[in-house]
């Protein structure tokens, strides 16, 4: 099931998420369903939010990018917890389906450790870099209540609110199913 994608404006993208309870969600259909809804919309991550659902959990899938370091990645994080973010900040220009035709360079850590259950329930602490680490920081933070943009200079935040209010009032052209919540 491809859902719609939750624009910017709504309170869901906005909220601190409530872990995922053991038998209480179908994963394998929703991280199914996530992985489909995502490509439908040529991402490469995508968290419960941005489809309407309150809930920690979020995809990853960089198998599509020609990019190596990310040919093989992809992965469900169900109740993350990032334990640790270190290394040297890097800027990296950063969009959202959520937030459709605005970009912006943001600064994020190198190296990441987060604890996780993957869709069959099992726990997981790994560590990740790079490309990977950044789209893993992106989603979290949706489960988190952030947003790429919050973390834009103020100079930045001033030359997109026109762009953002009218993303929130739902006008914007994209080739995927949208909805405002």
């Amino acid at each position: 099931m491809i859902y719609p994608i939750t624009l910017y404006g709504s309170s869901v993208l906005r909220e601190k998420c409530n872990d995922l309870i053991k038998g209480d969600t179908d994963i394998i259909s929703l991280s199914k369903d996530m992985f489909e809804t995502m490509r439908k919309a040529d991402g490469i991550g995508l968290a419960a939010p941005q489809i309407g659902i309150a809930k920690r959990i979020f995809v990853v899938d960089g198998t599509s990018l020609e990019d190596e370091e990310m040919s093989s990645f992809k992965k469900v994080f169900i109740n993350p917890i990032i334990i640790n973010e270190d290394g040297d900040e890097w800027e990296f220009e950063e969009g959202c389906l959520s937030i459709p035709g605005v970009r912006g360079g943001v600064l994020r850590k190198s190296e990441i450790l987060i604890r996780y259950f993957d869709e069959n329930w099992n726990q997981k602490e790994e560590s990740y870099n790079g490309m990977k680490a950044r789209v893993i920081q992106h989603e979290y933070d949706h489960i988190e209540g952030k947003l790429f943009v919050d973390y834009l200079s103020s100079i930045k935040r001033k030359l997109i609110k026109n762009k953002l209010s009218e993303i929130s009032k739902g006008n914007c052209d994209v080739s995927y199913k949208v909805k405002l919540i």
